[in-house]
């Protein structure tokens, strides 16, 4: 049986928006291994688990804590979208910042975690723990970069330490407490979908866990890169994920050459071959609730806390913030 590198991740996304907007101010979402188990926005002020595995393993007193931290990050985050907002001389208008960080576990032991802002859908500045300095994206970050690295030296201590230990102890928690759903294997379902004869083929990969997936095509046996578009990882209402891949082929080109998409999966290799009578002609039909959990968490973003010495049933953050961007 062939050995695969199993890795497991812990990631939280933090998002403000300011201006005329129909949804929360504020949203913060988290994910262990892609999914969803965490959830807090500025209209209902509550944080919220997103799975049983979490449901059962922390009381009241994590949810209520995790709250906490929320609602203050929230006003904070007023301050601070404020300041970014001089920085590029902006006044009106909708614009948003935000906060991705997280870390990651492999089987071996191997160690990874990243902490970056964002504005307006932009990189703005990230840490580099291996100097602990901040890298600015744009001019208008290298402020808070040289502010940061002078005054506030601390933050890039104390966010390499959490994401080196504190951040991987909550990942090993998290799976012991999940175990069953975290580390079980679902095969993909691969399909070949075309619209029309003469439309692009979509090479559809779905109800797979965990979320690592591979999708190539080949032409003629051979990799094959022209042409291909590779989908976002979405996540099913149940929990498993789904990804497409597609290809721009002519009917002509396939009559002369054979191209099939393979997938992989786990150490398992699932191979369609492209023919005509291979290609359903239909539309995909998304599902409507991973596309909305995907809009949630990619809209997900801003908090800057710090992190409790963890017990069983302890807080996973407590607010370390500061507006001087």
């Amino acid at each position: 049986e062939v050995f695969v590198l199993r890795t497991h991740s812990l990631r939280y996304f933090y998002t403000g928006v300011s201006g005329d907007i129909d949804f929360p101010e504020f949203t913060a979402v988290g994910l262990v291994d892609d999914g969803q188990f965490y959830y807090f926005d500025s209209n209902t002020m509550k944080a919220e688990p997103k799975t049983e595995w979490i449901r059962k393993n922390v009381g009241e007193d994590y949810w209520n804590r995790e709250a906490q931290i929320d609602i203050k990050a929230h006003q904070i985050f007023k301050i601070t979208i404020q300041n970014i907002k001089v920085h590029f001389n902006q006044s009106a208008g909708v614009h948003s910042w935000q906060l991705m960080y997280g870390c990651e576990l492999d089987d071996d032991g191997t160690k990874r975690g990243y902490y970056q802002y964002g504005y307006d859908g932009e990189d703005f500045l990230s840490l580099d723990k291996s100097t602990l300095t901040w890298t600015a994206a744009n001019p208008q970050a290298v402020l808070t970069k040289n502010r940061w690295e002078t005054k506030e030296r601390q933050l890039a201590e104390y966010w390499k330490a959490y994401l080196e230990n504190t951040c991987i102890e909550w990942v090993q928690k998290y799976v012991a407490y999940g175990k069953d759903t975290l580390e079980r294997k679902v095969s993909p379902q691969v399909s070949l979908l075309q619209k029309s004869s003469s439309s692009s083929v979509k090479c559809h990969a779905t109800g797979f866990f965990p979320s690592g997936v591979t999708i190539s095509w080949q032409k003629n046996g051979q990799e094959h890169h022209e042409d291909v578009y590779l989908g976002e990882l979405l996540p099913n209402e149940d929990g498993t994920f789904q990804r497409t891949s597609t290809i721009r082929v002519s009917p002509d080109e396939l009559k002369k050459n054979q191209f099939s998409c393979v997938v992989e999966h786990q150490a398992e290799t699932i191979r369609s071959i492209l023919t005509d009578a291979s290609v359903p002609i239909g539309i995909i039909l998304g599902a409507v609730a991973g596309v909305l959990l995907l809009i949630v968490t990619a809209v997900a973003g801003y908090k800057v806390y710090q992190k409790k010495k963890a017990s069983d049933d302890g807080s996973n953050s407590s607010a370390r913030l500061d507006t001087k961007t």
